[in-house]
């Protein structure tokens, strides 16, 4: 490489630098908005979050970034620059072109009107009030079909939406793989719903002091290997992992119900696998647009892989019902590992998608992802949510919500303009099934190791095949490499015929 390209390539490092600040910014302060932030605070906290928002996005499609990009992303430069640099290039040119794809107060526009929904949504929730959100919705949902025909698609204009959380997937792929999702779990669901062996949960009533809560969830968290050196853990109204976008700050959030322990257990177990995620990619990574998760579905592959085939399993229990007991004796002195373990995994159709079991969970994300694609290609209108939200619930879990808290209104993504965010939790779901089959096919026993406690080991197969990576490798290559496959959710779907034929007696 000579050296008039190292000189193009050491402004560029610095640039991508100036970006990162900016973005390590945003990070704390929107974690901090969704915290700590006064009320009478937050609006302001809003248009500051705006306000460094444009400095990234004009940062990102400035002339010099311009110059950057044409220069290093010519074929014979891209062959001879370090990887890093190389897929850097790559992906700023992506996120350059769409960028550039809408104008400048637009786009400062819609950031501001997100920040200031959050707020809205949040209160709205609380008060049960969805007009109060309406049309705050109603404009979020507006620019995203801008956006859609802004930056183009060739099959579907939800294609559009899913690109920058997903790349590469589809909605004729998604179609098919939640097809035969949603036929399989209402095929079980049914059985287990005949069954003839019921499952005891009122083993989780009682109460369960929130600081007790908190500290069950610290030491969970640590067990597993999330850093706590390198991260905090903190309580929000939707729990979610945020902080500084690097490796060495990473803070997780959750909520207590003193009347529920296993939301806050399970929400702990799930934020630490995208914080331990975050935690483990490549240091060289820093400071580039590759130092964070390869996709939104790597990234829930990864917390739904801690949360349910880690936290959920029989093992784990049999090793960390003790520390429940010692925290809350009471309630579990007389409760062995099998009966807890049957416990959190009873299968009870569920209006909330946070609290939902492991095997509905999945008919709460095929239910958005057809409002959101409907939506989009404006064949339903955000005043219809309710009652469109209403019949789908009871057409697909046989329970219909009471109020919009409980229904339309319990989900932060929109607010925030997530739009093509929510298929990620299924796409990460089915991932999970295939890195967990892939592991065992290493010599990894899941079970074994899991009971012993030795997660490191685990942590280790996930760090060389996945984490290290962070967007190094796209979403497609990394399951690839680490699997010999594409997506396939028939691992997820035998995963969940064995659990429920040994559970249930199905």
């Amino acid at each position: 490489m000579g050296k008039a390209l190292e000189a193009v390539v050491t402004e560029f490092k610095e640039h991508m630098k100036k970006i990162a600040y900016y973005q390590n910014a945003l990070g704390v302060l929107y974690w901090d908005s969704r915290t700590n932030t006064p009320k009478k605070g937050q609006e302001r906290q809003a248009e500051v979050i705006g306000f460094l928002s444009t400095q990234v996005y004009q940062l990102t499609v400035a002339p010099e970034m311009n110059s950057y990009l044409a220069c290093l992303g010519t074929e014979a430069n891209l062959r001879v620059l370090d990887p890093v640099i190389a897929q850097s290039v790559r992906e700023y040119r992506k996120v350059n072109e769409r960028l550039k794809k809408i104008p400048p107060e637009l786009y400062q526009e819609y950031v501001i009107l997100t920040a200031k929904s959050e707020n809205i949504w949040e209160e709205a929730k609380q008060g049960n009030d969805f007009k109060m959100f309406e049309s705050y919705l109603t404009k979020i949902v507006d620019f995203n079909r801008k956006f859609a025909e802004f930056w183009g698609y060739q099959g579907h204009p939800y294609d559009a939406l899913l690109e920058p959380y997903e790349p590469g997937m589809t909605v004729a792929v998604l179609d098919q793989l939640f097809a035969a999702l949603r036929q399989a779990t209402v095929g079980i669901l049914k059985r287990i719903q005949d069954s003839a062996s019921p499952v005891d949960t009122q083993i989780f009533t009682g109460f369960f002091p929130k600081a007790k809560q908190e500290e069950l969830g610290r030491y969970l968290l640590q067990e597993i290997g999330f850093d706590m050196a390198a991260g905090t853990l903190h309580e929000s109204e939707h729990p979610f992992t945020g902080g500084a976008n690097h490796r060495g700050d990473v803070r997780l959030t959750t909520h207590y119900y003193e009347d529920d322990l296993l939301s806050s257990v399970f929400s702990c177990i799930h934020e630490g696998g995208h914080g331990i995620y975050e935690q483990n990619i490549d240091p060289a990574l820093i400071n580039t647009p590759l130092g964070t998760g390869a996709s939104m579905g790597i990234h829930e592959s990864q917390s739904r892989l801690y949360e349910n085939l880690i936290g959920r399993s029989r093992s784990f229990w049999r090793r960390y019902l003790p520390k429940v007991r010692e925290l809350f004796p009471e309630q579990f002195a007389k409760v062995d590992a099998d009966q807890f373990y049957r416990g959190v995994n009873c299968v009870m159709p569920s209006l909330i998608r946070t609290e939902a079991d492991e095997l509905t969970y999945n008919l709460h994300i095929i239910l958005r992802y057809e409002i959101e694609k409907a939506l989009i290609e404006g064949s339903c209108q955000v005043s219809d949510l309710p009652e469109i939200w209403g019949n789908k619930m009871e057409e697909y879990l046989g329970i219909r919500p009471q109020t919009d808290a409980e229904g339309v209104l319990q989900d932060v993504h929109w607010s925030s303009g997530s739009f093509g965010y929510f298929p990620s939790y299924s796409i990460g779901n089915i991932y999970s099934a295939q890195f967990a089959a892939a592991m065992e096919r290493a010599g990894l026993k899941l079970d074994q190791l899991i009971e012993e406690g030795d997660f490191q080991r685990i942590r280790e197969w996930l760090g060389a095949q996945i984490h290290r990576y962070g967007k190094l490798k796209t979403p497609a290559e990394i399951l690839k490499d680490a699997t010999g496959e594409t997506i396939d959710a028939s691992y997820l779907i035998r995963y969940f015929e064995k659990k429920y034929r040994e559970i249930y007696g199905i």
